[in-house]
C-alpha cells in the first residue's frame, strides 16, 4: 500500500471507501475518508485496492459517483453467459473490459462492487470469480425467490397485526396462520415453547413486550383469542373441532346406515315403558331405565344403555376418531363430545318417542337386593319420557300411581344401596357445583344428593355389575374397574367430626385412585368384587369397546378386541383421560374464581358462609372451605385456631382465575370485635 491510494475496507462490517495517508507501526495503515475521519487497518481487512491513480480524501464522492453510474447487476447475467461459454473466471479488470471496454479506476471499481455484491452469477475463489453453474443459479433463484416471498408476507403480516390493533378490519392470510401459532404457544408455554426466540422477534418488530402475558394480550386484542381462553384446554391439545372427513362419514352413516349386524338376535322391547333421565342440558341421552312385571308377580328391572356400535364398526374412521378422543370432554362454556353430536345426539341416543337401537340388561333382584338372575340381548326400544330429575323427584315425592314402574325402579334402587353397603360401598355426599357459562353470563347451581340422582346412580352400578359377571363367566376382555381398599377413619375418630360434610370430607381424603385393566378386582368404594363401566358408550371409549365386545360374543362372533390390543387402548384412553378429566377441573376453577371475582366486583365487600371442612396442611393454616350457597370448594388460609365444620363468614380479597388465584379473609363480627377491644379500653 502506498500514501494516496484509495482503499475498500470494512467498518463494522460494512464496505468503506478511504485513502491511505501513511503507515502505522509495522503492517498497519491510517485511513482518511471523505469526512476527514481517521481509520486505522490492518492489511487483512482491506476489500479492494484501487490501483492505477492516486486520490485525496476529497476526491472520494466524486470517484463513487462515477462507479455507481456503472453498477447495474443486470449487466453481470451478460457477463455470466459469456465467461461460462469460454470456461474463464473474472477479475474485477477482467470484467471492467468485458462490459465497458474500459479498465479505468472508477469501471474497474465499479466492475469490483458488481462481482463482490453478487450471490447469484459467480462465487469467489481467492482473488478470481468463478461463474456458477446453471442448475446452482437456478436454484439460487428459486431461494431468492423464496426468501423475497416471505419477506414480503412478513411485512404484510405486520402490516395487518399494526392493522387490527388500530381498529381496522382485515382478512388474516394464509401465511399469517403459522406466525400467529408461534405467538399462541409462546403465550401457552412460555419459556418451554421450542419457539419461544421467533416469538420474541415478531414482538419486538410489533413494538409489543416480550413476555408470555403480554402476547396472550396481544392475541387478545388481535381477536383471535378471547380474554377466557381456556388455556387448559389448548395445552393439553385436546381438539375441539372434527376434521372434515369425520364430518363427511357422519352425513354417509345417517343417510345411508351400515346394516344392523346384531338385527338377527335384537329383541322389540317397544312395548315397555322407557324413562330417560338426564340434565335439561343433556343431549347425549345413552340410558333409560324400566321395570316389568313378569307372570309370576316378580318384577324385573331393564337398564337400556344407546347401542352406538350399531352405527360404526371397529377401526373404522369414526371409531378411530372416538379412540382419539377417548371421553366427552364437559366444560362450564360447553361440551366437547365424543361423537360428533349429529350422531352422537341423533341416531345414537335414546329419543324420546323414536324407535332406538339399546343393548338391554335385564335383571331381577333377590330380596336382599342381589342379583338372582341377569340377561344382556341387543334391541329396540321406544323411550317414553324424557324428564330431568326434578321431574323424577317431583314424580316420586307425589307417588304418582300412574307411574308404577318409577317407583318401582326407585324402590329397587334403595334395596341396591341397603345390599352394596352391606357389602362395604363407602358411601360420600360432597356438594358438587354445576358452572355454566353463556355470552357474559356465569351461573352456578349446587347438585346436592336427591331421589332421583341416587335412582339413576343405582342403577348404572347394577349395569356394570352384571357387564363385569357377564365378562367374567364368558371369559370375555373388558374394561374392569378396581379400587384398593381405603385406610378410613375409625368409627370414633369420625364420631368426633361433624356429621355429613366434614365427616364425607375426611372420609374422601382417604381413599385410593381407582384403576383401569383386563383383571377384574374389587371396588371397594361401590362394595364391588367386579365392576365394568358400560353405561357411556356414547361418552366414554372403554364403555364403547365394552358394547363392541359383548355384542360380538352374543352373536357368537369373533371378538374386536384381543387383551394386548385391549391392554394397549385402555392405557392410551386412561391417560388422555386424565387430562381431560385435568382441563376439566381447571376450567371450573378457572370460572368458578371469575365468578367470585365478578361478585365482588359488582358488590364490593359481599360476604359468603362458608363451611371449613378439613385441614390441607395445618401447620401452615391451609384449610378446605365450601361456600354453602354454591357447593364449591376452595382453599384458604387462615390465621387463627379452627376447627372442622365450623361456619364462618369470608370476603373475596384477591382473584385472578388466569394465574388460578384466589384469597380470602374471614369477616369478623362486630360483637366479637367490641369483646376482643374491651380490655384495651
Amino acid at each position: 500500500m502506498e500514501k494516496g491510494r484509495l482503499v475498500e475496507f470494512k467498518l463494522r462490517g460494512d464496505p468503506q471507501l478511504a485513502v491511505a495517508d501513511r503507515p502505522e507501526g509495522k503492517k498497519n495503515w491510517v485511513l482518511v475518508d471523505q469526512r476527514g475521519q481517521s481509520h486505522t487497518i490492518h492489511p487483512r481487512q482491506v476489500i479492494y485496492e484501487v490501483s492505477g491513480a492516486t486520490y485525496s480524501a476529497g476526491e472520494i464522492d466524486g470517484f463513487v459517483a462515477e462507479a455507481e453510474g456503472y453498477i447495474d447487476p443486470d449487466s453481470l447475467e451478460i457477463a455470466w453467459e459469456l465467461l461460462t461459454e469460454l470456461e474463464e473466471s473474472a477479475t474485477p479488470e477482467s470484467l471492467a473490459q468485458l462490459l465497458f471496454s474500459d479498465q479505468s479506476p472508477p469501471l474497474c471499481y465499479a466492475a469490483h462492487r458488481l462481482l463482490s455484491e453478487d450471490k447469484l452469477y459467480f462465487k469467489q475463489k481467492g482473488d478470481r470469480y468463478e461463474p456458477r453453474p446453471a442448475a446452482q443459479i437456478e436454484e439460487l433463484q428459486l431461494k431468492m425467490a423464496r426468501e423475497a416471498e416471505r419477506q414480503v408476507e412478513w411485512e404484510g403480516f405486520l402490516a395487518r397485526v399494526q392493522a387490527v390493533l388500530s381498529g381496522q378490519e382485515v382478512d388474516w392470510e394464509k401465511s399469517d396462520r403459522p406466525r400467529l401459532e408461534v405467538l399462541e404457544r409462546y403465550a401457552l408455554l412460555g419459556d418451554e415453547s421450542s419457539q419461544k426466540a421467533a416469538a420474541q422477534e415478531t414482538l419486538i418488530a410489533l413494538n409489543q413486550e416480550k413476555s408470555p402475558d403480554a402476547t396472550f394480550q396481544l392475541l387478545v386484542n388481535l381477536g383471535i383469542w378471547t380474554q377466557h381462553e381456556n388455556l387448559a384446554l389448548r395445552r393439553r391439545q385436546i381438539p375441539t373441532q372434527f376434521p372434515e372427513e369425520i364430518e363427511t362419514a357422519v352425513a354417509r352413516v345417517i343417510s345411508d346406515p351400515l346394516p344392523d349386524t346384531a338385527e338377527a338376535i335384537r329383541v322389540d322391547l317397544t312395548h315397555l315403558k322407557v324413562y330417560t333421565i338426564d340434565d335439561e342440558s343433556t343431549r347425549e341421552i345413552d340410558d333409560g331405565l324400566g321395570c316389568e312385571t313378569l307372570p309370576d308377580g316378580r318384577q324385573r328391572l331393564w337398564i337400556h344403555i344407546a347401542d352406538p356400535t350399531r352405527w360404526l364398526s371397529p377401526d373404522d374412521l369414526l371409531d378411530s376418531e372416538a379412540r382419539r378422543r377417548c371421553t366427552t370432554v364437559y366444560l362450564p362454556t360447553g361440551t366437547i363430545p365424543m361423537f360428533p353430536f349429529e350422531l352422537a345426539a341423533g341416531p345414537m341416543s335414546l329419543v324420546q318417542g323414536e324407535t332406538c337401537c339399546a343393548l338391554s340388561f335385564g335383571v331381577t333382584l333377590a330380596a336382599d337386593g342381589s342379583i338372582e338372575d341377569y340377561s344382556i340381548q341387543p334391541s329396540w326400544v321406544k323411550p317414553t319420557y324424557r324428564l330431568t330429575y326434578e321431574d323424577v323427584n317431583e314424580m316420586l315425592e307425589l307417588g304418582i300411581e300412574a307411574e308404577a314402574e318409577l317407583l318401582a325402579i326407585a324402590a329397587q334402587a334403595d334395596q341396591r344401596l341397603a345390599w352394596r353397603k352391606a357389602q362395604g360401598a363407602i358411601n360420600i355426599q360432597l356438594p358438587e357445583a354445576s358452572i355454566k357459562v353463556s355470552g357474559d353470563s356465569i351461573d352456578i347451581d349446587m347438585f346436592e344428593s336427591s331421589i332421583s340422582r341416587s335412582m339413576v346412580a343405582e342403577m348404572m352400578i347394577l349395569t356394570g355389575e352384571i357387564a363385569a359377571r357377564y365378562g367374567q363367566t364368558h371369559d370375555i376382555p373388558l374394561t374392569y374397574r378396581g379400587q384398593p381398599q381405603p385406610e378410613l377413619p375409625t368409627e370414633e375418630e369420625l364420631m368426633q367430626l361433624s356429621a355429613g360434610w366434614v365427616r364425607d370430607s375426611a372420609i374422601r381424603r382417604c381413599m385410593t385412585r381407582s384403576e383401569m385393566g383386563l383383571t377384574p378386582a374389587r371396588h371397594a368404594t361401590l362394595g364391588l368384587d367386579s365392576y365394568s363401566q358400560i353405561t357411556s358408550p356414547i361418552r366414554r371409549y372403554t364403555d364403547l369397546m365394552g358394547h363392541f365386545q359383548i355384542k360380538a360374543h352374543l352373536q357368537g362372533e369373533p371378538l374386536p378386541f384381543a387383551p394386548t390390543a385391549m391392554s394397549e387402548i385402555i392405557l392410551s384412553v386412561a391417560n388422555a383421560a386424565y387430562e381431560a378429566t385435568l382441563v376439566e377441573r381447571q376450567t371450573k376453577k378457572y370460572w368458578a374464581i371469575e365468578y367470585l371475582r365478578r361478585q365482588d366486583e359488582q358488590n364490593p365487600g359481599q360476604t359468603w358462609e362458608v363451611i371449613m371442612t378439613a385441614w390441607l396442611r395445618e401447620y401452615e393454616g391451609l384449610g378446605l372451605i365450601i361456600f354453602e350457597d354454591l357447593g364449591l370448594e376452595m382453599v384458604m388460609r387462615f390465621d387463627r385456631a379452627v376447627t372442622p365444620g365450623e361456619r364462618m363468614r369470608v370476603q373475596l380479597s384477591a382473584a385472578d382465575p388466569r394465574q388460578e388465584m384466589i384469597r380470602f379473609r374471614e369477616v369478623v363480627a362486630v360483637q366479637e370485635s367490641v369483646e376482643q377491644e374491651a380490655p384495651v379500653a
